[in-house]
């Protein structure tokens, strides 16, 4: 019987996989399957399908995430040097996830919510983070490059020494943000809403 869109393919063990028992599950049929707290790091998920899964907790670090992660729960996951670039992550929950040093380049990340995340170092170089929930997020040192920020909440977070050459940040809220030192040209602020921002040194003093 084939798999059907809604339910993990009956040929996968579930259970090996939550063990770490599976390092390579590229082209995986996953969706909405149950994988919290599960042990996955360094597994290859190459364009498997973990749309609605919920993967909260779950040990990710090193993992190759290059895949569709919409919808999912990833509240807690550890996903230190994960590789999430170019991932569909719309509308994702990241909420308490450990992202250090991970990449999330050119990923789809519209709507996802990453607030209060220490996202330190991260790579969002083209990401499309439109509507995405970034408020009180650590991102000191963060590459936005390119990236698309339209209507994204980034109040009280810290973009000390962010990069945001040619971002997209209209309608943007920055509130209380910290821009001190962010660098970048060509930032499309329009409609943004900068109040309360701290930014000496950085790109709006500029």
């Amino acid at each position: 019987m084939n798999a059907t869109s809604d339910s993990p393919s009956p040929a996968l063990d579930l259970s090996a996989i939550r063990q770490g028992h599976h390092q390579d599950l590229t082209d995986a049929h996953l969706a909405g399957a149950n994988l919290s707290g599960a042990q996955l790091a360094k597994v290859n998920f190459a364009k498997a399908n973990l749309s609605g899964s919920n993967l909260a907790g779950a040990d990710l670090q090193r993992s190759y995430l290059r895949c569709n992660l919409r919808g999912a729960n990833l509240g807690g996951a550890q996903l230190q040097n994960a590789d999430l670039r170019n991932a569909e992550l719309q509308g994702a929950l990241l909420t308490e996830a450990q992202c250090h040093q991970t990449s999330f380049a050119g990923a789809f990340m519209a709507g996802a919510i990453l607030s209060h995340l220490d996202l330190t170092g991260s790579d969002f170089r083209g990401a499309d983070l439109r509507g995405a929930n970034l408020s009180g997020a650590d991102l000191e040192e963060v590459d936005f490059s390119n990236a698309n920020l339209a209507g994204a909440d980034l109040s009280n977070a810290n973009l000390e020494e962010a990069i945001l050459a040619g971002a997209i940040a209209r309608g943007a809220n920055f509130t209380s943000a910290n821009l001190v030192c962010a660098a970048g040209e060509g930032v499309v602020w329009d409609g943004a809403c900068l109040d309360g921002v701290a930014s000496a040194g950085g790109i709006l003093d500029t």
